[in-house]
């Protein structure tokens, strides 16, 4: 019995290392991909703000320079609030080891 016990204990913490590990590769691909993405988009708007101020550059310079401030900012605060929210969304991490170790809790109580 007690190495049937050993035995269902070293898979589950297995399986919970396979789970960490997953979890560690997926997040570094999210930033890897996150921060290529944001350089790309930066340089994009940094370009077209400069190319919108240049088109406008004689009569209405300092109106567009004020509006697109203000639209970045509210660009800003939606993301940030999306961060948030996604910060805040609970992570599906070890939900098969619980399970696994639930199934086996029942097993073991019949």
């Amino acid at each position: 019995m007690f190495g049937l016990l050993l035995e269902i204990f070293q898979t589950r913490l297995e399986l919970l290392s396979n789970e960490i590990e997953e979890e560690r590769l997926r997040i570094r691909q999210m930033a890897f991909y996150g921060s290529i993405t944001l350089f790309f988009f930066g340089l994009s708007i940094m370009l077209l703000t400069v190319f919108v101020v240049v088109v406008f550059w004689d009569s209405y310079r300092l109106p567009v320079l004020g509006g697109l401030a203000a639209l970045f900012f509210i660009a800003g605060l939606m993301a940030w609030n999306s961060l948030r929210c996604a910060a805040l969304k609970r992570s599906k991490l070890f939900t098969s080891s619980l399970a696994e170790l639930n199934e086996d809790r029942a097993r073991l109580a019949s």
